[in-house]
């Protein structure tokens, strides 16, 4: 599906922000850890969060789906083995996570996950190493470290060191199933942690099952530690917050326009790290109210360039390159170098379409350099959510927008043009 997207004039309405794509993920994943029934409230159906819930059916728990909540009977720890592989599709979250999660089934079991051509291209090596010194057998079935990902059940537990400046879903990973080893689990996280955020987003998903841990910064800046000794997740009732990620599409297009928006079920104490967009249209030039649950934004579309590091929210890197493009003046955006491992290289490929809607852009390892005033033109999606929803927003700004292959914001915000259409009339 191609997207052609016309100019509007202004943004305007109430809205509700779509539920944590993030916390949906990790509350599907420890609701099926969980002894017990529990009650997530608000869940994101996206095609990336069914793509965790159906692989959490495949290894034992029972989910019944309502559109505004989800009842999960929970498999108190004890993982089945499905008979067929489990594909994951295109979620990077699903795989990372999931394959901790499948070593903690009986030993001689064994699960493989799969998933499309873009997921089977992302890194797993620093998490197999990692899981290895766990005593999980775990092996990439080309050898390369990319998926297929084949998990021998047992997860002995004992010291492990990884990265931090790779991908923060191995941390989560690893510390989302460190409940379940036969000892305790200690994770010591080397050098620069980047995306630290979503790690806090998981410690506190585990944290309202009932799961304890230890932290210690002593060490910092060499390394810092978690500490999980074996003990159960608890079922309990939790309600899911709404996505800065996916809202920042909306805030994005309110910041570019004349608007008057409120953007409802958004937490002002969130601990998601892309609530930065907030701070970001404000130094831009947006008047912003943050509430304790929503957010009121102003704008006269006016917006004036400024230089940004994104290590800690590398996911807003196609939005604030729209931001930015739209600006009066020079930007840069730094501090993304592991963007170049998502669903595609970010990096690359935003630096790519923006030259193709007539934007002067300087690529480097770990960010772009933008300088404003975009005419138009064709985007390639690259098949990634993220950059079909930034191009959108910057196409209702200066019209004369094609994207091609755009169906992929199915993947993290269905009802994504349904929601634009309704602030843009």
């Amino acid at each position: 599906m191609d997207l052609e997207v016309k100019k509007v004039d202004q943004i305007t309405g109430t809205i509700k922000a779509p539920a944590s794509k993030s916390y949906s993920h990790r509350a599907f994943i420890a609701a099926a850890l969980a002894e017990g029934e529990s009650v997530l409230r608000d869940p994101l159906y996206s095609e990336d969060t069914l793509a965790t819930l159906e692989a959490c059916e495949k290894l034992g728990a029972l989910f019944q789906r309502f559109p505004d909540k989800c009842i999960v009977q929970g498999t108190a720890g004890y993982i089945r083995t499905p008979d067929d592989i489990i594909d994951v599709k295109n979620s990077g979250t699903s795989i990372r996570i999931l394959s901790s999660i499948a070593a903690i089934a009986p030993r001689a079991n064994f699960t493989v996950f799969t998933g499309d051509e873009s997921l089977r291209k992302r890194p797993m090596a620093d998490l197999i190493d990692a899981l290895e010194n766990l005593g999980v057998m775990i092996y990439s079935a080309q050898n390369n470290g990319t998926p297929p990902i084949i998990v021998k059940g047992g997860f002995d537990g004992g010291e492990t060191d990884i990265k931090g400046d790779v991908s923060s879903q191995f941390i989560s990973s690893i510390l989302m199933a460190a409940a379940y080893s036969k000892n305790p689990v200690t994770l010591n996280v080397r050098g620069k942690f980047v995306s630290k955020p979503y790690v806090k987003m998981t410690l506190s998903v585990m944290a309202k099952f009932g799961i304890q841990f230890e932290y210690d910064t002593s060490n910092e800046p060499e390394y810092s530690s978690y500490y999980i000794e074996p003990q159960k997740y608890e079922c309990t009732d939790y309600t899911i917050e709404g996505d800065y990620s996916s809202a920042s599409y909306i805030i994005a297009a309110a910041a570019l326009m004349k608007s008057d928006i409120t953007i409802k079920n958004l937490y002002k104490n969130s601990m998601q790290g892309d609530k930065l967009i907030v701070d970001i249209i404000k130094k831009m030039g947006a008047t912003v109210d943050v509430n304790e649950m929503d957010i009121h934004i102003k704008s006269n579309g006016n917006l004036r360039a400024f230089d940004i590091n994104l290590s800690n929210a590398p996911d807003l890197l196609p939005t604030v390159a729209i931001l930015m493009a739209a600006a009066d003046g020079t930007s840069k955006i730094s501090g993304v170098e592991h963007a170049r491992f998502k669903e595609t290289d970010r990096v690359h490929n935003c630096a790519i379409e923006l030259e193709n809607v007539g934007v002067e852009v300087e690529e480097f390892q770990d960010g772009i350099i933008i300088k404003g005033n975009p005419t138009g033109g064709v985007v390639n999606s690259h098949l990634d959510h993220r950059m079909v929803m930034a191009f959108y927003v910057l196409g209702l700004k200066i019209g004369n927008i094609t994207i091609k292959d755009a169906a992929c914001y199915d993947i993290s915000f269905p009802n994504f043009l349904e929601v634009m259409h309704k602030i843009s009339q």
